[in-house]
């Protein structure tokens, strides 16, 4: 029997739902979702409402979902975790973020499941080693996570290097280290929204934009650097990564390029039509010893292994952002 069924766990969160609205779009998979909605008025379920996926799975029932789907599953996309930077509880972060992908892995390993994982730009700590995005087994144990959930994201990356490197491994696995995301279907997300759905409210409403200070003499206030990527740019590659079944290993997705939010503020504004009057306010104390001033995804091995779309400006990005969502009556994809 053909495999065309697809699932991808986390389907109906931010990132996952994108690549679950891809991935039928292309008309070539039947896709199923592992989730959970949890409260209507939160709206994740907005989220793959306008997709016809096959099939909604609870997390619980996964295990036996998966033994029955054995003959007709090609691939799990596994972008489910606990994505919080701040969750204190690193019992419920090591639990969904490394257990359950472990288990993952083992099963996929087992049945011939090719397998694309969610890791994370946080595994990178301070930067101080840089961003090179090499997934040697020396590389990934020198990174020094800020934070519980980078941590257990590295972790994973080393379960998997290692077992890959020892022949235990799925038919295709690759970890994807996801730098700043921004995009449609996020709105559920609370404080863990990206910057331009936080600030939009105040830029719709004429209002001055808060952002934060800095507290790093090499960095004045609003010029914090990150990689900014589209959620369009990064379902496109787990995309181009299913067609293309040779890749393996891990490597970073981002944009390449290093932005401030000062330019996030303005490219939003700029989107709105209005003036950019920005303040700044000081960092939660609690963060400004985890806080990240610099990312930049190097995805030269990202080129190397045949990937050659454009990632999407900064200015286009956000352009799309508010014309196309966020200043809509329905702002879903």
């Amino acid at each position: 029997m053909s495999r065309r069924l697809i699932l991808v766990t986390g389907g109906a969160g931010f990132i996952g739902s994108n690549i679950v609205a891809k991935l039928c779009e292309s008309g070539v998979w039947d896709v199923a979702v592992c989730d959970r909605l949890r409260d209507a008025e939160l709206g994740k379920w907005r989220n793959i409402a306008k997709h016809p996926i096959v099939d909604l799975v609870a997390p619980e029932a996964l295990a036996d979902w998966l033994s029955s789907h054995a003959d007709v599953l090609e691939a799990v996309v596994h972008m489910g975790a606990v994505s919080s930077t701040t969750e204190p509880d690193v019992d419920k972060i090591v639990q969904a973020n490394f257990v359950l992908s472990r288990d993952l892995w083992r099963v996929c390993t087992e049945q011939g499941v090719r397998l694309i994982y969610a890791s994370s730009a946080a595994t990178y700590g301070d930067g101080a080693q840089g961003f090179h995005g090499l997934d040697d087994l020396d590389a990934l144990a020198k990174l020094r996570p800020l934070n519980a959930y980078g941590w257990s994201k590295a972790l994973f990356d080393l379960y998997a290097a290692r077992n890959a490197e020892r022949n235990h491994k799925p038919p295709q696995w690759v970890g994807l280290k996801f730098f700043n995301v921004y995009g449609p279907n996020e709105y559920h997300k609370g404080t863990m929204k990206s910057v331009v759905a936080q600030i939009w409210p105040q830029v719709a409403a004429g209002e001055p934009v808060r952002l934060f200070k800095s507290h790093h003499p090499d960095y004045a206030d609003g010029g914090q650097l990150r990689d900014f990527v589209y959620v369009r740019d990064a379902a496109e590659v787990v995309a181009w990564l299913i067609a293309t079944p040779r890749v393996e290993g891990v490597y970073n997705l981002g944009s390449g390029q290093a932005r401030s939010f000062l330019d996030l503020a303005n490219a939003t504004c700029a989107a709105a039509g209005r003036p950019c009057d920005v303040e700044y306010h000081d960092m939660p104390e609690t963060l400004q010893n985890r806080y990240q001033y610099f990312t930049k995804a190097d995805i030269s091995r990202l080129k190397t292994v045949g990937y050659s779309n454009n990632f999407t400006s900064l200015e286009t990005g956000v352009n799309d952002y508010v014309r196309r969502y966020l200043s809509s009556p329905d702002p879903y994809l």
